[in-house]
């Protein structure tokens, strides 16, 4: 009876202190707030501990299902926006409680707002990331940008172009204009500060916010930005043809390790360190025809119509003029988990990511046909109609960020050069056309590119990929790329020099949400745009201290 009782007791604090906020509403009162083309759904206290995600979760996106565990007591509002007939754009925004008398993990909130995007084609809220946002002291918000499904399904697009609006442009605008409401509401003031972060689609989110919605966020951590979204899947389309419609030219698994091995043998020792990290693979000469099997085929060589469909990875596809309408891919870290096998050649033909991505995109979202053939079309022709029907909405190209640096705005942007997905090349061609629109100096006041050596998309590879730029992240501004953002929004510091790193456990979230970084078996300097890190000449090539950032050779 006595725990009884003292369950009670807790329950009845903890709700009291959800109301202790400041606001004009109780976080189960925020049931009743009213919003202007959105309805909340529903509004809860969640007591310390007691978040379960959704069943429907996609297991890779939770994580270790025992940190949900560890939250603090938050206010949990899900609401939908419906700027459409057809609109149903589901968010949460998680808020944390202050000083909740039963909490042993409580935290304060930190006055910020936090926002996150979504890979692939979205479909569901990123409750992990909410949760390490929520436990660092963040407001936290997601979508599912208004459709159902996990990120390689574009199922949901067919007959639905209200709600492929939702997913190009309007879902996050929506989503952040919902969470500064509930803040306001709960909390009865304003987020001091707002930060957008996200990669791939991700990070197209991001720049279409900086391009769209200027005044939505201070600050934004954009990576491997897919926001030549039109071109870059007429890519994925042109990989497709080039692998697959000869049998004979697809690249098998077993044949990639011995490309990246003569990437590296022709490439690697360049930058006067050989660890397998291709430094600036713009430099890189490789020859896809070394490889030419002189006798039998085997898995050390490639046979004349590999090497032509190498070649053809490499170059990108072009226009009938010769000019490139997307970069092709750079040489390096074509193995391993991550690289071209999961996103580019498959583990067999058709069964790669990219695959997916621009077969269910032509085929929902262009053609609109269930049973389009990739086989029978026009690279040509599916671009130029690409262009038409979904330019407007899904790609976030525009250059020019004036009222976004008008606004006080930051941002950062971050590629890793072997990105097997994206082509980094894209990143550093609308980083360079910033710079020649809005002028060096302005851009720079404003603005930031990372390169990302032996990265591959958004983490992994063989070259040190930690550097903050996952939800979780050690607590320092040197190594974590999202508090130097918000160093640069919030005190004017400007990042310059960056270190990121690579322990054994590898990928963005080899540092806990705590901050406590593991132990790290290589450094190296992440050098702000257009310089790249350069060795000593002396000391461990493993040590980042034994390097210095330098304008790349010519």
């Amino acid at each position: 009876m006595h725990k009884i009782i003292l369950a009670l007791v807790a329950s009845l604090l903890l709700a009291l202190g959800a109301k202790a906020q400041g606001g004009t509403h109780s976080c189960e009162g925020l049931a009743q707030l009213e919003l202007l083309g959105a309805r909340i759904v529903s509004a809860q206290t969640v007591a310390a501990g007691e978040f379960t995600p959704p069943a429907n979760s996609t297991p890779w996106m939770l994580g270790d299902p025992s940190f949900y565990k560890t939250l603090p007591a938050f206010c949990r509002v899900a609401a939908e926006a419906d700027p459409s007939a057809d609109s149903a754009i589901k968010i949460e925004v998680w808020m944390p409680i202050d000083s909740a008398p039963n909490d042993m993990n409580g935290v304060a909130w930190n006055g910020k707002l936090q926002g996150w995007g979504n890979g692939g084609f979205a479909g569901e809220i990123d409750y992990r990331a909410l949760a390490i946002a929520l436990k660092k002291g963040y407001a936290a918000v997601g979508t599912d940008t208004g459709h159902a499904g996990n990120g390689a399904d574009a199922s949901w697009a067919l007959g639905h172009p209200e709600k492929v609006a939702d997913f190009g442009s309007r879902g996050i605008h929506e989503m952040t204009r919902v969470a500064k409401a509930s803040i306001k509401a709960f909390s009865g003031k304003d987020p001091q500060h707002s930060y957008f972060i996200g990669c791939s689609n991700g990070g197209r989110q991001a720049l279409m916010e900086a391009q769209r919605f200027p005044e939505d966020y201070d600050g934004i951590l954009a990576g491997a930005p897919a926001n030549y979204w039109t071109h870059l899947l007429t890519t994925a389309l042109f990989n497709a043809q080039a692998t697959t419609l000869d049998p004979a030219s697809y690249i098998a698994p077993s044949k990639l390790p011995a490309i990246a091995h003569a990437v590296n043998a022709a490439c690697d020792a360049q930058d006067g360190v050989a660890d397998g990290i291709v430094n600036d693979p713009r430099r890189c000469r490789f020859d896809p025809a070394v490889l030419l099997c002189k006798a039998a085929d085997s898995a050390e060589c490639l046979t004349a119509p590999q090497v032509t469909a190498l070649k053809k990875l490499y170059a990108g596809p072009r226009d009938a003029s010769g000019k490139n309408i997307f970069p092709g891919y750079l040489p390096g870290a074509e193995e391993g988990e991550g690289g071209w096998g999961t996103w580019i050649t498959g583990s067999a033909p058709g069964k790669s990511l990219l695959f997916a991505f621009g077969v269910g995109y032509f085929s929902n979202f262009i053609y609109e046909k269930k049973d389009w053939n990739y086989r029978n079309a026009s690279v040509a022709a599916a671009m130029k109609l690409a262009d038409k029907k979904t330019a407007n909405v899904m790609n976030a190209t525009n250059a020019n960020l004036a009222p976004f640096k008008a606004h006080g705005g930051k941002l950062i942007l971050y590629h890793g050069w072997n990105d097997p997905a994206i082509s980094a090349l894209n990143t550093v061609n609308y980083y360079t056309e910033m710079l020649s629109k809005m002028g060096g100096k302005p851009t720079e006041e404003f603005a930031r590119l990372y390169m990302v050596p032996g990265m591959q998309h958004c983490e992994g590879g063989p070259g040190p990929d930690s550097f903050g730029q996952g939800p979780a992240g050690p607590a320092n501004a040197q190594h974590n790329i999202e508090l130097a953002l918000e160093q640069w929004v919030e005190k004017g510091v400007a990042p310059n020099v960056m270190v990121t790193s690579k322990s054994d456990a590898a990928g963005p979230d080899a540092d806990d949400s705590a901050g406590s970084a593991k132990p790290a078996k290589m450094t190296r300097p992440l050098c702000p745009f257009p310089q790249i890190a350069k060795y000593k000449g002396s000391g461990d090539t493993n040590d980042a201290a034994n390097f210095a950032c330098a304008a790349p050779s010519k």
